[in-house]
């Protein structure tokens, strides 16, 4: 059991590795990098990484794909970091299991803010054993502890924030942990419009350059992940010129 929180740097760029384990290293992370795919699964494996940097484009494999392995065994945060712009780079990334992304060149000032923002967020360590919690049943859902409080959405929409875990109909949901958290955080307060930085505050616990586009890809993943579960409806609505509202469903 380590006792400082480790952080694992995939990258094929030997500049670009010496810079964040440069950075990351100064929020007293242990840093170990890797340069490929599968050198960078080993090492997040190895060292039961809190924090993970991982570039999309790898000698062989492509990040994408290294992050749906990740997240096979780990619930580390993972950054993507790219030279990519596309959007539907960002999108893809964020839909397999990412919690944040960056483009290249990336700011030193930049990675450092986002990732001690990351890391201040609390996550439950993975157990490979654990089994889904139980749909809870009716709107009074007694829990084992303030921790593992349950709460009813609306529209058979339950989350349980401190597993990062969400429920429709009683059905997982497959929400990355971000997702949850912005989830639970909109449907704190439903019918009330939300601007994107309120939101970047409550879920990410910092400000950071591109909050508005960070927030935008994070709502659009939930949105169609909300669809592929066979939902008909649209749960969070875009409130022109504010930013998000969650429309809680009244049986």
């Amino acid at each position: 059991m380590h006792s400082r929180q480790t952080a694992v740097v995939v990258d094929d760029d030997p500049d670009v590795r010496l810079l964040l384990a440069h950075v990351l290293g100064k929020l007293d992370l242990d840093v170990t990098s890797a340069e490929t795919g599968e050198d960078g699964i080993a090492r997040i494996r190895e060292v039961d990484a809190d924090l993970v940097t991982l570039d999309l484009t790898l000698p062989d494999l492509d990040g994408v794909e290294v992050c749906r392995r990740i997240r096979e065994f780990s619930d580390a945060y993972v950054v993507m970091i790219t030279g990519r712009v596309e959007e539907a780079d960002r999108l893809v990334g964020l839909d397999v299991g990412a919690d944040d992304y960056m483009t290249k060149p990336v700011s030193p000032r930049e990675v450092r803010a986002r990732a001690a923002a990351l890391l201040r967020r609390p996550r439950q360590r993975r157990d490979p054993a654990a089994e889904p919690p139980p749909a809870p049943t009716g709107l009074a859902v007694q829990s084992a502890g303030v921790d593992d409080r349950v709460v009813d959405a609306g529209g058979g929409l339950v989350l349980v924030p401190v597993r990062h875990v969400a429920l429709l109909d009683g059905q997982p949901l497959p929400l990355t942990p971000t997702e949850v958290d912005l989830l639970a955080t909109l449907s704190s307060r439903p019918g009330a419009a939300w601007d994107r930085g309120a939101l970047v505050r409550e879920v990410w616990a910092g400000d950071f350059i591109e909050s508005d586009f960070l927030v935008d890809v994070h709502v659009a993943s939930l949105r169609r992940k909300l669809r592929k579960a066979g939902t008909q409806r649209e749960w969070i609505s875009t409130v022109a010129g504010t930013g998000y509202r969650f429309d809680r469903v009244v049986a």
